[in-house]
């Protein structure tokens, strides 16, 4: 049977699970929704999103170093109580993000985090470019909208596909985790440097060095 997105959808709102997950168990359930909700509930991904609600103030902050020192990367993430701050599961969860960030390099943690001024300067330069390629008019915008979602993606964290398992958003990790740990758990905040970023780079002319050396 085929999966639709609107099946993908209706699930969602009734389970408030993960697209992935919605969209995995409707295959799992042959296109039967309330079986689906059951496997979902089953897994403990049905409730995950309730947990969303609660407060998470505790959690860490790791730091990974990538290349020999060229990339590193701080990042923060929360969960409700220290028992599982220090737990082994939760400590690979939290690298694993760090060293998504240093492979995927996203400039926000979440859509509603990226400027309002960023998201019209995108959607302006998107939209001159669909009438460039002679885009009829009426379908520009939809056109805008398919691609503003891309660049979400790419520049957002819990947008962008998993390094680890590309078939999942980093977003769809964390609902998993929640259900597994049974806390809320937000990725708050982040920062990533690369040696070398913002600085001009001299540009080194090796024949002209080995000629002076020689001379």
């Amino acid at each position: 049977m085929t999966i639709t997105a609107a099946m993908v959808k209706e699930l969602r709102e009734r389970t408030q699970a993960g697209m992935m997950d919605c969209k995995n168990a409707l295959v799992e359930a042959n296109g039967d929704m309330d079986k689906a909700v059951e496997i979902l509930r089953e897994k403990g991904l049905a409730t995950a999103a309730k947990k969303q609600g609660r407060t998470a103030t505790e959690g860490l902050v790791d730091a990974y170093i990538h290349g020999g020192g060229r990339i590193g990367v701080l990042v923060e993430v929360n969960c409700e109580t220290d028992f599982v701050a220090r737990n082994d599961m939760f400590k690979d969860f939290v690298r694993d993000i760090a060293m998504h960030i240093a492979a995927s390099n996203p400039q926000y943690v979440s859509v509603e985090d990226v400027p309002a001024e960023v998201v019209e300067k995108e959607k302006a330069i998107l939209k001159a470019q669909a009438i460039n390629e002679g885009k009829p008019e009426k379908i520009v915008d939809k056109i805008v909208d398919g691609r503003i979602s891309k660049y979400f993606e790419e520049i957002c964290l819990l947008e962008q596909a998993f390094v680890k398992d590309p078939d999942k958003k980093v977003k769809d990790v964390v609902t998993e985790m929640i259900a597994t740990i049974g806390e809320k758990i937000s990725i708050r905040r982040f920062a990533r440097y690369e040696r070398g970023e913002g600085l001009e780079k001299k540009e080194e002319n090796f024949a002209e060095e080995v000629m002076k050396q020689i001379q």
